[in-house]
C-alpha cells in the first residue's frame, strides 16, 4: 500500500495565457485566441504534471478565472462591490454582490473536469468551491423579492450539480475548497459563522450517499495570494474541532508552513476518527525554495508518528495560483515542489515499508 499523494488544484498559468488574457479583456485579442491559448495551457499543463510521477492529476484551474468565482461566469445579477477579503501583506480581493434573483451557476465542475479527461488516462480530481464561499454573495441588507431562504435553497441545490457533475463524469475525489472556514474566524471569533458555514456544507453534503463521501474531500489553507495569506494568524487549535464535523471522508490540510507541525498533527491525530484520510501538507507554495524529497520524506515521516498510516496522504499547503493574475510564484517552481511531493512521499513509504 503507497502513501496516496495528490496536489490540491492551481497551477501558475503559462506567460503566454496570462498575455492572451489581459489583450482579450482589453479587447485586442480574438475569441479564437483566447479558446486556444487556454487549450494550449491545460494540455501543457497534463503533460506536465504527468511528468512529476503524480499519481493523480487535476487541470491546474488553468481555465478558471479563480478558484472561488468560476460558478459566476457570464452572470448579469451581480455588482462589484461585494465582501472584501484583506491579506497580510495589504493587498485585498473583493467579492461580487449578488444584485436579484434567481442565483444559478453560469458553469459547473462538469465542463473542466471533461476538456482534461480527454487529455489523460491517469485518475483525475476535481475542485469546486464550497457552497459557504458562494454564500457571501448574498448581501446583509437582502434583496428585495428575492430572501436569503430562497439564495440559500438554490445555492444548495447549485452546489449539489457542481459536485454531483463532477463524480457522475468519472472523477476519482471532488475536493471543497473551504479557505473561508479558517477566515471566519477572524470575522466572527465566537465561531458562530464558522458553525453556520459548515452546517451549510453538510446540508450539501447530506445529498450524498455514504459511499460518495469517500470520495468527497475538504481542503483548508489561510489563503495564498501573491504570496500573502489572509488568516495564517488564526490558531488550528480554534478551527480543527469545527471543521471535523464536515462529512466529508477526506481532509486537505495546510501543515508544512505551520509554525508547531507537532502540536496540531496531534490535535488531527484526536480528531480524525476511524475511516476517513487525511492529506497532511508537505509543500509550501508561497516559500520560493523548492523542497528536497527528503525534507518531504521527513514532514511525511513527522505525520506518521501521529497518525494512522492507512489513513495518511500527502498533498500542498494550497493551490499555486489560486487567482489566474497570480504569477507569484513560477510555473517550473510549481511543477518542481510537485514532483519533491511525490519523491518524497515515495521515499517515505520505502522507508514505512507500506
Amino acid at each position: 500500500m503507497a502513501i496516496p499523494t495528490e496536489p490540491i488544484g492551481s497551477i501558475p498559468r503559462p506567460t503566454q495565457l496570462t498575455e492572451t488574457i489581459t489583450a482579450f479583456q482589453a479587447g485586442k485579442a480574438t475569441t479564437e485566441a483566447l479558446e486556444t491559448a487556454y487549450r494550449d495551457a491545460l494540455t501543457d499543463t497534463i503533460t506536465r504534471l504527468e511528468q512529476t510521477g503524480s499519481p493523480v492529476l487535476t487541470d491546474g484551474e488553468q481555465t478558471k478565472p479563480s478558484f472561488a468565482t468560476y460558478p459566476l461566469t457570464g452572470l448579469t445579477n451581480l455588482a462589484p462591490d461585494g465582501v472584501v477579503i484583506p491579506f497580510a501583506d495589504g493587498h485585498t480581493r473583493q467579492l461580487p454582490r449578488l444584485t436579484s434573483g434567481p442565483f444559478r451557476y453560469g458553469i459547473h465542475v462538469e465542463t473542466y473536469f471533461r476538456a482534461a479527461r480527454a487529455l489523460t488516462q491517469r485518475p483525475l480530481k476535481q475542485a469546486v468551491i464550497s457552497a459557504s464561499a458562494l454564500s457571501l454573495l448574498y448581501p446583509a441588507d437582502g434583496i428585495p423579492g428575492y430572501p436569503r431562504e430562497a439564495f440559500l435553497a438554490a445555492l444548495i441545490n447549485e452546489a449539489t450539480a457542481d459536485i454531483r457533475g463532477a463524480l457522475d463524469a468519472g472523477a476519482a475525489t471532488v475536493q471543497i475548497d473551504f479557505t473561508e472556514g479558517r477566515l471566519s474566524l477572524k470575522l466572527d471569533p465566537s465561531g458562530g459563522l464558522l458553525r453556520t458555514f459548515i452546517a451549510l456544507n453538510n446540508q450539501v453534503l447530506a445529498r450524498f450517499s455514504t459511499e460518495e463521501r469517500k470520495k468527497i474531500g475538504v481542503h483548508v489553507c489561510p489563503g495564498g495570494d501573491h504570496d500573502s495569506t489572509h488568516s495564517a494568524d488564526v490558531d488550528y487549535a480554534a478551527f480543527l474541532p469545527d471543521l471535523f464535523k464536515m462529512n466529508v471522508g477526506r481532509f486537505y490540510l495546510q501543515m508544512a508552513s505551520e509554525p508547531d507541525r507537532q502540536r496540531v498533527l496531534k490535535l488531527v491525530s484526536e480528531l480524525l476518527g476511524p475511516e476517513r484520510i487525511v492529506f497532511i501538507g508537505v509543500i509550501d507554495p508561497i516559500d520560493p525554495a523548492i523542497e528536497t524529497p527528503e525534507q518531504v520524506r521527513d514532514r511525511v515521516l513527522e505525520a506518521a508518528s501521529f497518525l494512522p498510516i492507512a489513513q495518511l496522504g500527502t498533498t500542498d499547503d494550497c493551490g499555486f495560483a489560486p487567482f489566474a493574475d497570480d504569477t507569484s510564484t513560477g510555473r517550473d517552481t510549481a511543477f518542481a515542489k510537485i514532483r519533491a511531493r511525490v519523491e518524497g512521499t515515495a521515499l517515505a513509504a520505502k522507508e514505512l515499508a507500506v
